[in-house]
């Protein structure tokens, strides 16, 4: 679940390797940034809903876009990091403007390296007038200072549950990787019909090894991407994808999506629990499941402090409907792919264990190739493997 845009979008983040020290200058865009992130914290706002529309409200040069997204999703992203160094320094209750400044301004100082008089100076500079004198006195005890660390989830910026989680889930080193890896702004990806996509979700849909007259069904299909990219490869004679969608929404964005692309596919809005269609109608069934997102969280900058603890035990019970009525569907001889861009245990081996359990006439398939790694009888794509989304695939064929 992780193709979740059709277009590129309008300024991407540059990675902590790439980025270079901002100069003094640029405060139009250093105020944006503020804004947008005072209405994050103190609105509850979606920052890749948020952001866009004042960057559009804006004038402001391509360069001031691209640092404009950088503070905001950079500073969203390592927001306990930056709360943790500032620590030892706020002795007080802060209001949303100035936590947010001092964020912004550590962010600069701890992450992107930006010399300490241009990073000071210019967040002062934007800051209310009555809080200039504490947010100056405050950042520059952080430049003179480098930060001790509490642990791991303070200096990689997660929620505790998470580190927790994932380091049960995959062992430390892999768990502390990929949530490192996942730090870093994500690589825009274009197919060649310029459709934005991350490889890992490019890979998914080439799992399914759709042939040239398969009867192919995504059951969770939005945006659209695997639906089209599979349509990709349908023979002109076959039926095309039936692609299907919980909300009405979300089905009309798959098919605008779709139709923009020229991808044969037909989009119907169903309960992919109860699916309106016969028994053992498609060859190829992919069940790209949603998910408690945990190895997409690079380019969700916010998600990791909106999912909870209880969300991947949550899911996995939607999963496991969701996959039942997958193999009702699933012609004999006929593939079953199910796909997560998640990592935890429950999510991933936890259905692979239901389907064995409740479904022994499935076996599995081939598992795929490295960067894949095998991840009980399915494959675990980790964040740091290949620069990637991390994701689970499990393909399972009928007997």
């Amino acid at each position: 679940m992780s193709d979740r845009s059709a277009s590129r979008p309008k300024g991407r983040p540059r990675s902590r390797a790439t980025a270079s020290p901002a100069p003094p200058a640029r405060p139009a865009a250093r105020a944006v940034a503020l804004e947008v992130l005072v209405r994050i914290d103190a609105e509850g706002a979606y920052a890749n809903l948020v952001l866009p529309a004042v960057l559009d409200q804006r004038d402001l040069s391509a360069q001031d876009r691209r640092f404009v997204t950088e503070l905001v999703y950079g500073t969203t992203r390592m927001r306990r990091a930056c709360d943790s160094a500032l620590e030892p320094y706020v002795l007080r209750e802060l209001d949303p403007p100035t936590r947010a400044a001092l964020r912004l301004g550590a962010y600069q100082l701890l992450i992107l390296g930006t010399p300490p008089h241009a990073a000071v100076s210019a967040t002062v500079a934007v800051v209310p007038q009555r809080t200039r004198g504490l947010v100056n006195a405050i950042l520059r005890r952080l430049a003179a200072r480098p930060p001790q660390w509490h642990d791991e989830a303070s200096r990689l910026s997660y929620p505790d549950w998470i580190v927790e989680r994932l380091t049960a889930d995959l062992g430390a080193d892999d768990a502390l990787a990929s949530l490192a890896r996942m730090n870093v702004a994500p690589t825009v990806r274009e197919r060649a019909d310029g459709y934005v996509q991350d490889l890992a979700s490019q890979w998914v849909a080439d799992a399914v090894e759709v042939g040239g007259a398969d009867r192919v069904l995504d059951v969770c299909a939005a945006p659209g991407g695997k639906a089209s990219a599979m349509a990709a490869s349908l023979d002109l004679a076959a039926p095309p994808v039936v692609a299907c969608e919980l909300r009405p929404a979300r089905a009309r964005l798959t098919a605008g999506n779709v139709e923009r692309l020229g991808a044969r596919v037909a989009v119907c809005c169903a309960d992919g629990t109860r699916l309106p269609l016969p028994d053992g109608r498609f060859g190829r069934v992919l069940v790209d499941a949603p998910c408690s997102g945990l190895g997409t969280l690079r380019r969700r900058a916010d998600a990791r402090w909106r999912i909870d603890a209880e969300s991947p035990e949550r899911l996995a019970g939607l999963q496991r409907r969701l996959v039942d009525e997958a193999v009702r569907v699933l012609a004999p001889g006929g593939m079953l792919v199910y796909s997560v861009c998640t990592l935890t245990a429950a999510e991933t081996i936890g259905i692979d264990e239901h389907l064995a359990e409740g479904h022994p006439e499935l076996t599995s398939a081939p598992p795929l190739p490295d960067p894949w790694r095998p991840h009980g009888r399915g494959s675990l794509l980790l964040p740091h493997a290949a620069d990637t989304d991390g994701m689970y695939v499990l393909r399972l064929c009928r007997s």
